[in-house]
Order: C-alpha cells, then sequence, then structure tokens
C-alpha cells in the first residue's frame, strides 16, 4: 500500500514540472522521492517540480508608466473651453495632470484670469506666456522645481498682471523670478526648499505672504525694506534666531516666527502702532527675552492675539502691561506657581478672555481653572475649555428639566446614546427584514 502511494506522489510531480524524470528509488526499492535533491542509494537524483516565479515580478514598477511619467495636459484631466476665463483643476482625486504644454496658452481662452492646477504632478511651468490678462496662478502642491516662464510674454506678461501666486508645496529653490511680478498682492511659497528671501524688495503691493517651512536662517533687511505695503508676514517653520529687517513695515498686522530658533523678542519698533498678531511659539524664548523695549516692552495697543507656547518663560510679568490682549497662549513654559501668573490679574479689567497654561507646572495645582478664574474674572475660556460651558457664553444648548442648560460633556454624552440608539435599531430592523 505505501509503495503505491508513493508511485502516486511521483507521477504528480512529473506532471506538474511536465518533464519526465525517473523516480528515484530508496533503500528499501519502494520508488518514494527523495527531498530537497538529495541523492539516494543508487546514485539518482530525484527531480523537483519546477517552481512558478511569476511572484517575484510582484511590486516591481513600470517607469514608463508611472503616475508622473505618464504625459497628461489640463485638456486630459478637465474641460478646457475657450470662453472660460477661469480655470480650476483639482487633482486630489482620479487623474493627475503632469505637463502644462507648451501650447497651453493656445487652448485656453487668452482672456483667462485664474489658473488653478492645483494638486497634481507638474514639474515645469510652461505655456503661460500667452495670457496677457491673468490675474491668479496657483500650482499648489505639485512637483514644480523652478519659477519660470513668468516673464516671457509681451510686456512681461504673465508676471506682470499677477496679483496672487501660489506655489505652496512644491520643491522650488530660489525665488529671485518673483521680482517678475511687480503687482503682486498675495504671494505664498509656503513648503518648498528655499534659504534666501530674493526678490521681494520690489513688491511695494505686497500684502501677504507666506514663507513658512522652508530653510530660510536669516530675516533679510534689504529684501524686506521695500515691502512697505505688507500686513502679513509668516515665516514659521524655518531657521531664523533673530527678529530683524522689519523698520520698513509699517503696516505689519500679523506676524508668524513660530517654530524657529528665536531666544528673544526683539526690532519691532515700527510695529508698536500697528500689530494685531504675534505668533511667537515653538521657539527658545526666556524671560528675559520678552523685556527688551524694541520688543514687547512696548506698550502695543492693538495687539490681540499673543502666541508665546512652548518656549522657556517662567513668568508673567513681562507681560501685565499687554491691555489690549485678547488671547494669551502660554502652553508648554515654565511657569510653576500661581504667583508668576497673578500679574495678569491686570488685564481681567481690560478684556482678556483666553489664557492657555496647560503643559506647565502651574496647571498640576489644586483647583487650577477656579484659582485662574478668580484672578482674571474676564476670562471666558481656560485652555480648550470654555468657562461655565456653551450656554453660558450664549451659545444654546439643550434645557434639562430643572431649567439648566446641558454643559458640553452632558451634551455629547446624550448625542452619543442618541447614535447608539439609532444604530441597534436599524440592526433590528434589518434582523427582521432578512427573517
Amino acid at each position: 500500500m505505501a509503495e503505491e502511494e508513493a508511485k502516486e506522489v511521483v507521477e504528480d510531480s512529473k506532471e506538474a514540472s511536465g518533464a519526465e524524470a525517473p523516480a528515484a528509488e530508496n533503500e528499501g526499492g519502494t520508488g518514494a522521492p527523495v527531498e530537497n535533491g538529495e541523492t539516494n542509494s543508487s546514485g539518482n537524483r530525484a527531480q523537483l517540480a519546477e517552481f512558478p516565479m511569476e511572484w517575484t515580478q510582484m511590486g516591481q514598477c513600470d517607469a514608463a508608466n508611472a503616475p508622473a511619467n505618464v504625459i497628461r495636459y489640463p485638456s486630459d484631466v478637465g474641460e478646457i473651453s475657450k470662453e472660460d476665463t477661469e480655470i480650476m483643476i483639482v487633482g486630489t482625486a482620479g487623474q493627475k495632470i503632469t505637463r502644462i504644454g507648451q501650447q497651453f496658452h493656445e487652448t485656453a481662452s487668452p482672456e483667462l484670469t485664474r489658473l488653478i492646477l492645483r494638486s497634481h504632478l507638474i514639474k515645469s511651468m510652461e505655456g503661460l506666456e500667452g495670457f496677457k490678462h491673468l490675474q491668479l496662478l496657483e500650482l499648489y502642491d505639485n512637483m514644480v522645481e523652478e519659477l519660470k516662464n513668468l516673464n516671457d510674454g509681451e510686456d512681461g506678461t504673465p508676471g506682470s498682471t499677477l496679483t496672487v501666486l501660489d506655489m505652496s508645496y512644491n520643491v522650488i529653490r530660489d525665488m529671485d523670478p518673483v521680482s517678475f511680478c511687480p503687482n503682486l498682492t498675495e504671494l505664498y511659497l509656503a513648503n518648498n526648499k528655499l534659504k534666501t528671501m530674493a526678490g521681494l524688495k520690489g513688491l511695494s503691493k505686497l500684502r501677504k505672504i507666506d514663507l513658512g517651512a522652508n530653510r530660510i536662517r536669516i530675516m533679510d533687511a534689504e529684501e524686506l525694506s521695500g515691502l512697505v505695503s505688507l500686513e502679513e508676514l509668516w515665516l514659521g517653520k524655518n531657521k531664523i534666531e533673530k527678529i530683524e529687517g522689519l523698520e520698513n513695515l509699517k503696516n505689519l498686522r500679523r506676524l508668524d516666527v513660530q517654530s524657529n530658533r528665536i531666544t528673544q523678542v526683539e526690532n519691532l519698533t515700527s510695529q508698536n502702532d500697528t500689530l494685531e498678531e504675534l505668533f511667537l511659539g515653538h521657539n527658545g524664548i526666556t524671560s528675559e527675552g520678552i523685556t527688551l523695549e524694541s520688543g514687547l516692552a512696548q506698550a502695543f495697543p492693538n495687539l490681540n492675539v499673543l502666541d508665546l507656547s512652548r518656549n522657556r518663560i517662567i513668568s508673567t510679568a513681562p507681560l501685565a502691561h499687554l491691555t489690549s490682549l485678547e488671547e494669551l497662549w502660554l502652553s508648554g513654559n515654565k511657569i510653576a506657581s500661581f504667583t508668576d501668573v497673578e500679574p495678569l490679574s491686570a488685564l481681567g479689567s481690560h478684556g482678556l478672555d483666553t489664557v492657555y497654561l496647560e503643559y506647565n507646572p502651574v496647571a498640576d495645582e489644586f483647583e487650577y481653572r477656579k484659582k485662574l478664574a478668580e484672578f482674571i474674572p474676564s476670562l471666558k475660556q481656560i485652555d480648550a475649555t470654555m468657562i461655565g460651558g456653551l450656554a453660558h457664553h450664549g451659545i444654546p444648548g439643550v434645557a434639562r428639566s430643572g431649567g439648566t442648560a446641558e454643559t458640553v460633556e452632558e451634551q455629547m454624552r446624550r448625542l452619543q446614546g442618541a447614535a447608539i440608539a439609532r444604530a441597534k435599531k436599524q440592526t433590528e430592523e434589518q434582523k427582521k427584514n432578512s427573517e
């Protein structure tokens, strides 16, 4: 019986390999196969079945058909008409554009004013020289390596007519060509590979610029000097060590230099009367660093929001004179006791309504929220929680039987219970229908 079973195994091996292999015999002459290709006592080697190798090809990429290498023009992905003065094609789902095409200006309307090709795989700026009326150009979230084709058209178009340029989330290393766009009012170049601010000094009409998440180390005074109309300057997530170069920016309302390498707040004299929001979080600023005369020692009569979270501050005393503050963010510092917080009580009669002090040692104190509310009676929010719930601030809640409104926690529990009840009801109905 064992001999017959062994012969069947050998036959199966022959059929799988498609070759006629002599059956290997063991010392007992049963003809059973020898595993792993080992020789038997007769010196014969068993022939194994041919192993399928197709699986080794899995995961190999055909470079020619890779998404970034397949040529797709705007007209291949969206509808483009000669009548359209605005084109917007977003590639977050479906096919993505890989080439604008050198003849794109011949495909679209010569009266085009807005071109938005967001979230595609475009590597090169091309085909734009024929647009004499283009005001907004957005190639956000692509693979563009270089700012070009901005002044190749008649009279320096399309750069000379642009008022908004958004090239964020690309791989651009040089921003000097923005100098070809003298009428820009908004410029976005966040999340690129920029190391300098080259090309800015001639943009006197610029009101907003975002250069966040680059590799900039110096706030270039020469380049910033020409931005006399600038109202918003966003420089977060760079490698800046010093606030400087802002002398001519006398209309600046918002300044963001968070997540840099700054240790002190300085050189803001020109912004004393205009600054409304100042973001300095995630730096290395100390309590001494917020006492400089050219920095936060000034009155700043219009400063509403001040972010100093995630620094090295141990006392709030240097901030007690900022009476215009509505929001003060100090979370993640080294403020240890209520003695270090008490100076903020001076702001309680001026309108300070939001304070973040979480992740400071003082936040672990007994009745932290209660004491903080006593120090600053004007507070409406401590950390991420509103004092007294939403209804306390005019946001309607659901009244309970006692006539008082639900707290946020109670409302969330009620909504969660209702969702569970609906799910149970749907399950029961499905069971009945299946029966």
